[in-house]
C-alpha cells in the first residue's frame, strides 16, 4: 500500500530532525524540504542531507533563496549572534536572530512542493515552549497559515484536498522533544543547532540554540552526542 506524502520542513537541526521521525512514524512518506537562504550556518544543510539519507528519505529539495537582499537578522546579516544569554531570558522579546517571516517564506515553497506533488500534509518543527521568541513559532499563527493555504491553492478550492500543517512540537519541551525522538531512533549525534558554528561544524556553546539543546538534553538526562564528537 503506498504511504501518503508528506512535505517536512527539514533544517538539519534537533526539531526538524524529530519531527521528521515523527512523520515516519505516523505512516507517511516523508519529502524533506530544506533552504540555503544566506543563512550564516548553512553547514547546517550539510546535516539536513545525512539525516535524510539516515532516515530513507527519497525525495529531499534544496530550495536556493537569499534572504541576505533584506538583511534585518543575525542570521542573514553581519550583526552579531547573541550569546551565554541565561535560559530565562531567551523567551522574553524578539532576539536579532529571528530572520524576518522566514516560517511564512518556508512555509509557502512547502505549500507549492505540497500541491505539486498531491500531497495534503506539511510537518514544521516549530515550539511554542523552548523557543527563542519567534512569533512565527505560536500555534495561532500556524492556524492561521493552515486557513490561509486553503484558500490559496487550486486544490483546496476545488475541494480535491484539504491540506493540514502539522506542528507535534508545538507544546513540547525540548526534553519531551529529545525523549521523544531519542525512541524513535534518532541520532543527535547527525544534527546540529548552533547559530553560530565553526567552519568544522564545532557548536559555540553560547548562542540561544545552543543554550536551549544543553538545556534539553539535560533536562532528559541524556548526554548530546554531538557535543561529545567535538570534545
Amino acid at each position: 500500500m503506498n504511504k501518503p506524502k508528506a512535505v517536512v520542513l527539514l533544517s538539519g537541526g534537533l526539531d526538524s530532525t524529530t519531527v521528521l521521525a515523527i512523520a515516519r512514524d505516523q505512516g507517511f512518506e516523508p519529502c524533506a524540504l530544506s533552504f540555503r537562504y544566506g543563512q550564516r550556518h548553512a553547514i547546517e544543510l550539510d546535516y539536513a542531507r545525512r539525516v535524510a539519507r539516515a532516515m530513507g528519505v527519497e525525495n529531499h529539495v534544496v530550495a536556493e533563496i537569499d534572504l541576505r537582499v533584506f538583511g534585518g537578522s543575525a542570521l542573514t546579516s553581519d550583526i552579531a549572534v547573541p550569546k551565554d544569554r541565561p535560559a530565562t531570558e531567551i523567551s522574553h522579546g524578539v532576539p536579532v536572530t529571528y530572520v524576518p517571516a522566514r516560517n511564512t517564506i518556508f512555509l509557502s515553497f512547502a505549500l507549492a512542493y505540497a500541491e505539486v506533488l498531491g500531497a495534503a500534509d506539511i510537518f514544521i518543527g516549530v515550539n511554542a515552549l523552548d523557543y527563542s521568541g519567534y512569533p512565527d513559532c505560536r500555534p495561532e499563527y500556524i492556524d492561521a497559515y493552515e486557513r490561509m493555504a486553503n484558500l490559496a491553492t487550486k486544490a483546496g478550492v476545488e475541494g480535491r484536498t484539504r491540506l493540514t500543517i502539522h506542528a507535534p512540537l508545538g507544546s513540547m519541551t525540548k526534553a519531551d522533544i529529545i525523549r521523544a525522538g531519542t525512541a524513535l531512533g534518532v541520532d543527535y549525534g547527525e544534527t546540529t543547532s548552533c547559530y553560530d558554528p565553526g567552519e568544522d561544524g564545532r557548536p559555540c556553546g553560547g548562542c540561544d540554540a545552543c543554550v536551549l539543546r544543553a538545556k534539553g538534553f539535560a533536562e532528559a538526562g541524556l548526554a548530546d552526542p554531538l557535543v561529545a564528537r567535538y570534545r
